[in-house]
């Protein structure tokens, strides 16, 4: 690192044995730890707060307020040196927090590469995120959440601990969520169950007009077919065995879990098993 490459505001405290990349904007009466290590390029707008075992991704930015890698909300940490690991191009706004994981879980929370938290969003211990992830203003996940890539979870909404939210799926503002939603699921304030798929979400990743149909056909199948659901997902497996898309949300699933399936509201008589079939 080549100390005139970085840039650090008088204002701002950087403990001994931090580690900065290439190009670092600290911005006024920000705080890094000894343990933080920011990545080439990072900016810290202002007033930030960088704690403990803390890594942030090249060219990620932090904005005034945000707090990183602070203890965990939980009684059960006992101060052991777990990590807060965040990916490349990830946007952090205003009043964010983040936590360092557990003993208890992975001993780290991981963020992945290009995500985006707005105001006040929260991500609790030991929580696991994908890429291309979105947090809108004050959406919050509970401990030992697992999130999959291209989420969006909508302001005001909040994430049961120990729940996955599959890959592409999104999650409306104001919803308590309190199982796990697959791959691609849709679910909506006011809904308590699944609405639907996010259509929009398979549009804007290029799935044809006939994959969709695919993966409508095998939502129905899944939910709403005779027999368990362990059957019904045999069945889907089966007949689309070669639709990748659709072999997501089945081996989701299939999966173990320690949260059941958000389900259709008008599918739930039907579906009665764990996630773990």
């Amino acid at each position: 690192m080549s100390v005139s490459s970085v840039k650090i505001d008088p204002t701002a405290r950087v403990e001994d044995g931090a580690v900065l990349g290439e190009g670092v904007e600290i911005g006024p009466f920000c705080t890094v730890g000894a343990n933080v290590v920011l990545g080439a390029g990072v900016k810290l707008i202002s007033h930030v707060a960088i704690a403990g075992h803390t890594t942030i991704g090249d060219d990620s930015v932090v904005y005034p307020f945000a707090a990183l890698g602070f203890p965990p909300q939980s009684y059960h940490y006992k101060g052991e040196p777990s990590r807060l690991l965040i990916g490349r191009n990830c946007i952090i706004r205003e009043h964010v927090t983040m936590n360092l994981g557990t003993a208890g879980g992975h001993m780290e929370t991981v963020v992945g590469e290009g995500c985006m938290f707005m105001t006040a969003s929260h991500v609790a211990h030991d929580c696991i995120i994908g890429n291309r992830v979105i947090f809108a203003n004050n959406a919050t996940i509970a401990g030992h959440v697992t999130v999959g890539d291209n989420v969006f979870i909508g302001g005001l909404a909040a994430v049961h601990q120990f729940t996955r939210i599959g890959e592409g799926a999104m999650v409306g503002g104001m919803c308590g969520v309190h199982f796990d939603i697959i791959p691609f699921g849709l679910m909506m304030e006011g809904h308590p169950g699944l609405r639907s798929l996010n259509y929009t979400g398979l549009k804007r990743r290029g799935l044809s007009l006939v994959q969709r149909r695919e993966l409508q056909t095998a939502y129905r199948e899944l939910f709403y077919g005779m027999g368990t659901l362990a059957e019904r997902a045999s069945r889907v497996a089966e007949r689309f065995a070669d639709n990748a898309h659709v072999m997501l949300i089945v081996d989701f699933v299939r999966s173990v879990g320690k949260r059941r399936l958000t389900v259709p509201i008008d599918a739930a008589d039907h579906v009665v098993e764990p996630a773990g079939v």
